[in-house]
């Protein structure tokens, strides 16, 4: 697959396969893999432990699932005596006391062999690839093109050739948007599949953690290792047990598709549509399904989502808020100041009723059809640095760039907290103008976030590329059908297999 100067460019299924064989080693592909992370200029990793992955690789049991396979952890999920800034100036200098459930049962189980952290956007907050604490982690595809986010570094590690298995979360799209971004395979599960312990928020209820991959059976062999039920995260459901061995085993003959290649309201770049049709049909074609029309008109829940969502970063931040707003972003402290000011009882209440009409929209069209095929993204790539996802003017360009200026917006805000309690719907009504006025509202993570908020499973699935760049075709199941996304993904993979990383790498 490669020389031994370099990282395995398969996938780690065929590495531990190469291992057992003894094609290659633990330890020279350990090797391979620190020179490749210490000679590339993508700025995937925020965090190397050199000295451990070594002993872990000389005691490698290649009898595991991925027994010694060099692994990218995403820097968001805490590992024991690690930096834990979670991509955050706040938190520069913390260390973790404790690992990652998840990622304890991938070392322990699983026998992969963790070499350090990968960059993320700050608080996984945004789909970008650009913080103050790590700077820009570039595509590779194309260097000066993003990675999306949150799983950034994870993305850029595993499409990159640096390694060739890495975690991820996805708590708005941050698996699958990466994954699209860089032409991987990226799967979110149903809520609940993987645990997120040891610190499992009970709300928004809509973050679920899994890996970035080149193949499908990779995505299922983390299923068979991480899945299951988890004392400390009351949502895990009871793993369905031999992910990987029951590839291919699902009758996907027959099962009604519907093609809608934008969901949401979210305008999509130009060749896009046109793009998710085709390779839409042609999976379609290759497994006997049918495609059917489908109406599905989801309530626009960007704006209630966004200031929602900012109550775990809040208990994160503890009474560190809001003096540490100088070392936030831009964009993250606005975010939290719009949320104290728009965030009340009437708020919330309008928010759980637009979930409750989303949920009822997802539940009649999945009565209705087996699948929805949509594009996981807008477009291909946009430029590495930008602090949002949309090339259109946004709310926080318009929060920075207002003439009162950055201080100004504080005051604003605050007088606009100061007017909600005189009049507590203002606060909604706002909310509802600031979406339709600003589309970036819908785009960042417009495409994926329904999957979360509904929780049913969803994968971003390589579909060919525009202008040289990936593009990624969505596929949503029901609630619990995993294994028939697992199986509608890999064909796609034996009909049209998809480059298991970028060219020239």
């Amino acid at each position: 697959m490669t020389t031994s100067d370099h990282p395995w460019l398969g996938d780690a299924s065929s590495l531990v396969d190469a291992f057992r064989s003894g094609e290659r080693s633990p330890v020279e592909e350990l090797e391979a893999t620190i020179a490749a992370v210490e000679g590339s200029t993508l700025n995937a990793f925020s965090h190397l432990d050199l000295a451990a992955a070594r002993e872990r690789a000389l005691a490698a049991d290649i009898t595991l699932p991925f027994g010694g396979v060099p692994t990218a952890i995403k820097e968001l999920e805490p590992v024991a005596g690690w930096p834990h800034t979670e991509a955050s100036l706040v938190f520069k200098g913390r260390r973790a006391t404790q690992t990652a459930h998840h990622v304890r049962r991938l070392v322990e189980l699983g026998g992969a062999n963790p070499v350090g952290a990968t960059t993320a956007s700050e608080f996984g907050g945004l789909n970008v690839s650009v913080t103050r604490i790590n700077g820009v982690t570039h595509n590779p595809w194309r260097v000066g093109r993003t990675v999306g986010g949150s799983s950034s570094g994870s993305a850029a590690a595993v499409s990159g050739g640096l390694v060739s298995l890495a975690t991820g979360g996805d708590g708005g799209g941050s698996i699958r948007i990466p994954a699209g971004y860089c032409g991987l395979l990226g799967m979110k599960g149903t809520f609940g599949r993987i645990t997120r312990a040891p610190h499992a928020f009970m709300r928004p209820n809509t973050v679920v953690v899994g890996n970035l991959s080149r193949s499908v059976r990779d995505a299922a062999r983390y299923f068979d290792v991480c899945a299951g039920v988890d004392t400390f995260d009351p949502s895990t459901l009871e793993s369905a047990g031999e992910w990987e061995r029951n590839l291919g085993q699902q009758d996907l003959r027959g099962l009604r598709v519907a093609v809608l290649p934008s969901i949401a309201g979210v305008r999509l770049e130009s060749g896009v549509a046109q793009l998710i049709e085709q390779q839409a049909q042609l999976l379609i074609a290759s497994t006997g399904m049918v495609r059917v029309p489908l109406t599905l008109e989801l309530p626009n829940l960007a704006a209630q989502w966004m200031v929602g969502n900012m109550a775990t970063l809040v208990a994160d931040l503890g009474d560190r808020w809001p003096a540490c707003a100088s070392e936030l972003t831009e964009e993250i402290e606005i975010g939290m100041r719009l949320s104290h000011a728009l965030y009340n009882l009437d708020t919330a209440a309008v928010a759980e009723q637009l979930r409750v009409q989303a949920n009822e929209v997802m539940a009649r069209a999945f009565e209705e059809v087996d699948l929805v095929i949509c594009a996981t993204n807008p477009g291909p790539a946009f430029a590495a640095d930008a602090a949002m996802s949309s090339s259109e003017r946004s709310f926080i360009d318009w929060a920075k760039d207002s003439a009162v200026g950055r201080y100004g917006t504080r005051a604003a805000l605050f007088g606009l907290r100061a007017a909600s309690t005189l009049s507590p719907r203002l606060p909604s009504k706002l909310l509802g103008q600031m979406a339709e006025r600003f589309p970036d509202l819908v785009t960042m993570g417009g495409l994926t976030m329904i999957s979360n908020m509904y929780g049913n499973p969803a994968v971003s699935i390589p579909a060919g590329t525009l202008d040289g760049l990936p593009v990624g075709m969505q596929v949503l199941a029901p609630r619990h059908r995993d294994a028939v996304l697992f199986d509608a993904a890999l064909a796609v993979e034996r009909e049209q297999p998809w480059p298991l990383v970028a060219p020239g790498v």
